[in-house]
């Protein structure tokens, strides 16, 4: 038994060791971030909007893009009503969209509504007819200048821009915080610093932008994780995906436990898929990819789809487990329920401080709310990785379907713009 513990402290030991260089990268993101010139030039670009039953929030979002500082005859507005029982494609067509509908109740999955809908704008407009594109879910809302600064960014030849993800509703319960707080931790503490080294950061859902160059062959991620799917086969190609803090837009998080949970089995079960679909070609990459930038950015995103909890639970509980059994005296059964409980919950609770952190940082973007407010969204933090860990363990042994996140907020942006 006492080899059994050393050989189970090693593995954990060799674990955190690989995964250590990412403080470096921590405390980059955190100091400063990749800066992109100012241009004049003019892209031409198509958004392109996946929605499944959006009618309360989709005019919101398409008025914020409306409304950009961008010369609008560089803009068209795409959107794809995917199995929708309500009035998402009339209200959409009304506020100035070009609206296609699709009914598969067989593929329904985002992936599968975008590769419609790229399909639809290849066979009618043709792909090479906008220079990019963006990619926005029904609920989002745009800063006024959030086009012309992803414009900066693709002008100075980025063929993949990710942007910064702010939230409507940080304020409205636990749940909604500990998502909105998530997000900000991406850039603040991922993107930031990965970007600035010139290595690729990760795509997460919504608010990106990408050369047309890259699905002329068509969409081909119809995953439960079409993000996770597009960004893995990206750097295996060596195409880096890079962050322009700069650019800037709000979604709705969700307020229910039950749609949390449900949106991270998903997550959970597509990440589980990854991993496994992409492990040989970031490996390949890795050892064979062209380039340092190519080689460094396929094994920190192996490392990102690594599946760190249902590997390192396991180990904790074995190494609980083998030292209690190992030890001199006999250990009480509290104490023994004790140490499982931090293993499994109370473990989440050290980023506490993080969140702390994050809001100190980010505080000039954040919605205002009253000083007691910030207090409760810093302690609702680990809510986010409770539900993911548990999420994440039911979606290894469960078969996930995808099912859409609903959205109710009536929030538009010029409400948001006032509580900045």
């Amino acid at each position: 038994m006492v080899l059994a513990l050393k050989i189970v402290k090693t593995v954990m030991a060799v674990i955190g060791y690989i995964f250590w260089y990412r403080k470096i990268i921590k405390v980059l993101s955190l100091l400063f971030t990749k800066k992109f010139p100012r241009t004049d030039a003019k892209h031409k670009y198509a958004v392109c909007i996946a929605a499944r039953n959006e009618e309360a929030v989709i005019a919101n979002l398409i008025e914020s893009i409306r409304r950009q500082d961008y010369p609008s005859e560089y803009v068209t507005i795409f959107v794809v009503a995917d199995n929708c029982t309500d009035k998402t494609a009339e209200t959409a067509r009304r506020a100035g969209a070009i609206c296609y509908e699709r009914f598969d109740k067989e593929h329904c999955t985002k992936g599968y509504a975008l590769q419609y809908l790229f399909d639809c704008i290849k066979n009618d407009y043709g792909i090479q007819s906008f220079e990019g594109y963006f990619i926005f879910d029904a609920d989002n809302l745009l800063k006024k200048d959030f086009i012309s600064r992803m414009n900066d960014a693709f002008h100075s030849g980025e063929k993949v821009i990710t942007s910064y993800r702010n939230a409507k509703n940080i304020d409205e319960n636990p749940i909604a915080s500990s998502y909105a707080l998530h997000w900000l931790r991406t850039t603040r503490f991922e993107s930031r610093g990965r970007s600035l080294m010139g290595i690729s950061t990760r795509l997460q859902g919504t608010g990106f932008l990408f050369a047309s160059e890259l699905i002329k062959d068509g969409w081909n991620y119809t995953s439960l994780t079409e993000d996770r799917e597009f960004t893995c086969d990206l750097i295996s190609e060596g195409i880096m995906v890079t962050y322009q803090s700069e650019a800037e837009f709000y979604d709705e998080q969700p307020v229910s436990l039950k749609i949390a949970f449900r949106q991270r089995i998903r997550w959970g079960k597509g990440h589980l898929l990854a991993f496994k679909r992409f492990f040989v070609r970031l490996w390949k990459c890795t050892f064979f990819g062209k380039g340092w930038r190519s080689k460094v950015s396929a094994f920190d995103f192996q490392l990102t789809n690594f599946p760190y909890v249902i590997v390192m639970l396991p180990l904790k509980l074995a190494s609980c487990v083998l030292t209690i059994l190992t030890a001199a005296e006999l250990v009480p059964w509290w104490e023994i329920g004790r140490r499982i409980l931090k293993i499994l919950i109370f473990d989440q609770f050290y980023i506490i401080p993080q969140a702390a952190l994050i809001m100190a940082f980010e505080f000039k973007r954040m919605k205002k709310v009253k000083w007691w407010q910030y207090i409760y969204i810093c302690v609702s933090f680990p809510l986010f990785g409770l539900v993911g860990d548990f999420a994440t363990w039911i979606a290894l042994f469960s078969k996930v379907q995808w099912k859409p996140i609903p959205h109710n907020s009536a929030v538009k942006i010029e409400d948001i713009e006032k509580s900045i």
